[in-house]
C-alpha cells in the first residue's frame, strides 16, 4: 500500500463514498461533493482521486449490473477500505487535536 497521508480533496472524497454508502459512483460523487462544498468537482478530476484512492489501498471498487438506461454499460461503485477508514479517523484525530491547541481566535460571525 502506498501512503495513507490523505489530501484535502482526497479526505473529501472519501467522506464523500462513506456518506452515499451504496450509491458511491463518480457521478453522484460529484454531485454530492458540489451540495456539501458548494464547489462543482470536475469528473476527470474525481475519477483521478478515486484511482489513486484506489492505488493507496483507501478505497476499493466493484462493478454494478448492467443497465438498459446506460446502453449495457455498467456503473462503478467504489468503497471505503479499512485502511480508508482508519486514515478518515487518523485526519479527524489530527485535526482535532490542532483545533484544541488554538486559544484567541475569534471565529464568530464567520460562517
Amino acid at each position: 500500500m502506498k501512503g495513507t497521508n490523505l489530501g484535502e480533496f482526497e479526505e473529501l472524497v472519501l467522506l464523500t463514498i462513506a456518506a452515499l454508502g451504496r450509491d458511491a459512483y463518480s457521478v453522484a460523487i460529484c454531485d454530492e461533493l458540489e451540495r456539501y462544498t458548494g464547489r462543482a468537482a470536475k469528473l476527470g478530476v474525481v475519477h483521478a482521486v478515486l484511482n489513486r484512492l484506489e492505488e493507496k489501498g483507501l478505497a476499493k471498487s466493484y462493478l454494478g449490473e448492467a443497465s438498459a438506461t446506460r446502453g449495457g454499460k455498467r456503473k462503478r461503485f467504489y468503497e471505503i477500505s479499512q485502511a480508508g477508514k482508519v486514515a478518515l479517523v487518523r485526519s479527524r484525530e489530527i485535526r482535532e487535536t490542532i483545533w484544541q491547541h488554538i486559544s484567541g481566535l475569534n471565529l464568530e460571525g464567520l460562517s
